[in-house]
């Protein structure tokens, strides 16, 4: 598995497989065809299908100098977002690429091993994982420290910062969200929304749901976020964080510590199945998400490693066959309402796990497994082609 630096990407929203990765792609491809003097970007699949709602054709026109972009729907690529860079001299082709933005920012080129760089984590399953930590005395975070050293704390905290500078303008900010869905900002009436004799249960509902809906709303906007592990779910894990801290004082180092544990859990899901939305669903993105949260805050609450994975078990397992189905292929509904019940979901689950891990049956790394097969047996509409679901039905 690769650094973590390679699942918490910081950058501009409002999708990490259709703004992140290609932008990545076209800067890779400039940089490797500097004499060219017009270029050709074409799209297919789900990359075509909802890049305009997602601003893949903007990213592209702003790297690329001269630059077509061509949209092709056809679904019969390698896979779902796949993308083919052409660069010429004049009437001479120069170079060809084809690309595939495999989710969280992270792109696979066609005949090359790869351009993610070495793979620091030698383990590649929970069952290896655990089974290590535990004859070591360790945590998970404990392990990631190893594998990576102890300066990834350095971008560990450039994440959180990044994290709650989203939440904090999120909450703050009104008005109506780009693309055309007049879709208003509601994090800040979640936030200001206190209510006389409110009770502490509804409390951390409407804090958390704010905290996502904040980030969610920033990332929609094309503001600063962080993968976690994609764009469409990067509200998640820092609502579930920055509640946590605030409710029971955390320390930043604690804070740390729950990201690398969750960031394991997300690249275990990122290597052995998959957080795309257009593979896999949106249980691949939210489920996946969820995941990480929990198993962030069991880390807080000091849960031992069987109950860690238990959460991180029952936070995907009930996520199996979420589907993908932004309306007008935006990352708008259902998406930033998602953010918030996945949220509150992670907290349930984490719960969950301090009382029953003795009894469960599912391991996490075969509901990883099932969440990939799953995905794959979804249908084309229901993965990130805003041709079914809420998408089909929904008329303005």
């Amino acid at each position: 598995m690769h650094s973590l630096k390679k699942l918490y990407r910081i950058g501009r929203g409002p999708s990490s497989s259709h703004t992140i990765g290609p932008e990545r792609a076209c800067k890779l491809f400039l940089e490797e065809n500097p004499t060219a003097t017009r270029f050709v970007a074409r799209l297919y699949g789900s990359l075509a299908k909802t890049g305009i709602g997602h601003g893949t054709d903007r990213v592209i026109q702003t790297v690329l100098p001269n630059v077509t972009v061509e949209f092709d729907e056809i679904t019969e690529t390698p896979h779902p977002n796949t993308m083919e860079l052409i660069a010429y001299m004049g009437g001479t082709e120069l170079a060809k690429m084809r690309i595939f933005s495999i989710g969280g920012g992270a792109i696979r080129i066609e005949g090359r091993d790869t351009v993610e760089g070495v793979e620091v984590y030698d383990l590649h399953s929970m069952e290896d994982i655990r089974g290590y930590c535990e004859s070591k005395g360790m945590r998970l975070y404990e392990y990631v420290y190893e594998r990576e050293g102890e300066s990834i704390k350095d971008y560990l905290k450039e994440v959180w910062q990044t994290m709650q500078e989203a939440v904090m303008r999120g909450v703050q900010a009104t008005g109506i969200l780009p693309g055309g869905l007049e879709v208003e900002r509601r994090a800040k009436v979640l936030y200001d929304g206190k209510s006389q004799n409110e009770g502490a249960e509804v409390k951390e509902n409407r804090l958390v749901c704010a905290y996502a809906f904040a980030v969610g709303e920033e990332n929609a906007a094309g503001g600063r976020i962080v993968t976690a592990p994609t764009c469409g779910a990067c509200g998640v894990l820092p609502a579930v964080l920055k509640y946590a801290k605030e409710k029971d004082g955390y320390t930043e180092e604690e804070i740390l510590n729950a990201l690398a544990t969750a960031g394991l859990i997300g690249n275990l899901i990122k290597t052995n199945a998959s957080i795309s939305g257009a593979e896999c669903g949106c249980q691949a993105e939210i489920g996946s998400a969820c995941c990480m949260a929990t198993a962030a805050l069991a880390e807080l609450r000091g849960l031992t490693l069987g109950q860690i994975e238990y959460a991180a078990e029952v936070a995907m397992e009930h996520h199996l066959g979420l589907t993908c189905d932004p309306i007008c292929g935006l990352v708008q509904i259902p998406c930033i309402e998602r953010n918030a019940v996945a949220a509150m979901r992670a907290i349930n689950a984490a719960s969950l796990a301090y009382f029953l891990s003795d009894s469960r049956k599912i391991s996490f790394d075969l509901v990883i497994q099932t969440m990939y097969e799953t995905g794959k047996d979804l249908r084309h509409p229901y993965r990130e082609t805003a041709e079914g679901g809420l998408a089909k039905l929904y008329k303005k």
